[in-house]
């Protein structure tokens, strides 16, 4: 296995967050449960679990997968994405993960779906894969690289890792590349970064690690969606999430919230599927 050193500022206040549990029971029970990132919504006040499900597919419908395939699911959370993989095709997924807290549930999920002898789940950053170089077939994140204040690495480590002809497959939680300076800072300060990426970052990030672009999937308006389900669905349970995270935590959400979902309707964050190929 290879490891190096990197800057993880950022990522390891990325995980003392989602290693509290206030975060841990937040995300569980409202963002989605064994899922928790943006959705597809089909109606507007479709449940969050349902639409948070309907990405995984989606995504996977753009890739070649199957029982001898490898897959390294890069910032997995509870693991569901890997979950439907192994699942649907048979292949082998590997969860690389940094909250101990989501890779416990993680590991419990598989077990109750016997599936742990399909999906690994390994402790680690996406900022220093431990892994060989040409380890996977698929390397698949989804909304969590946003977390990195060192994204081109991330990008590189993902190339590294791939085999050629793999696809590098990813969402994220992006800016419009023409966002006006400041602006973002109240959803900036929130995950301690001073930027985030875009559709055109990663463009050139991975023509510069010798990716192919194959599909750019621009879907900016579910993200607005999602956000401002959440908000909804927070506030309408909210003694019930105040029982389990704290006054603090949830009005401090509730806020965080409402900065992301203006943010979303004035065009400023942006959403959606790359998926690239390496030569």
């Amino acid at each position: 296995m290879k490891t190096h050193a990197g800057n993880g500022n950022a990522v390891d206040k990325a995980q003392e967050y989602y290693d509290s549990t206030d975060a841990d029971e937040f995300y569980f029970h409202i963002w989605g449960g064994e899922h928790i990132h943006v959705g597809l919504y089909n109606y507007e006040n479709e449940p969050i679990q349902y639409a948070s499900q309907r990405i995984v597919p989606k995504m996977a419908s753009l890739l070649d997968l199957d029982t001898h395939t490898r897959i390294l699911d890069l910032g997995s959370g509870y693991g569901g994405g890997a979950r439907h993989l192994a699942r649907k095709y048979g292949c082998q997924v590997t969860c690389l993960n940094l909250s101990r807290r989501q890779n416990e549930r993680n590991r419990e999920f598989n077990r109750q779906q016997n599936l742990d002898h399909l999906v690994e789940v390994v402790h680690g950053s996406f900022e220093d894969i431990p892994f060989d170089d040409q380890s996977f077939d698929v390397v698949w994140s989804q909304d969590a690289m946003v977390h990195s204040a060192n994204r081109d690495r991330v990008v590189a480590e993902a190339v590294r890792v791939l085999q050629p002809g793999g696809d590098f497959i990813f969402t994220d939680l992006m800016q419009h590349e023409e966002c006006p300076p400041g602006v973002l800072k109240p959803v900036l300060d929130r995950i301690h970064l001073d930027c985030m990426g875009s559709f055109e970052f990663y463009y050139r990030e991975g023509r510069k690690h010798g990716l192919e672009l194959t599909h750019w999937l621009n879907l900016s308006e579910h993200l607005t969606l999602h956000y401002d389900r959440v908000s909804q669905e927070t506030r309408e349970n909210y003694d019930e999430v105040v029982a389990l995270c704290g006054k603090d935590y949830i009005d401090r959400m509730l806020k965080g919230l409402s900065h992301w979902v203006t943010a979303g309707k004035n065009g400023h964050l942006t959403w959606g599927i790359m998926h690239f190929r390496k030569n």
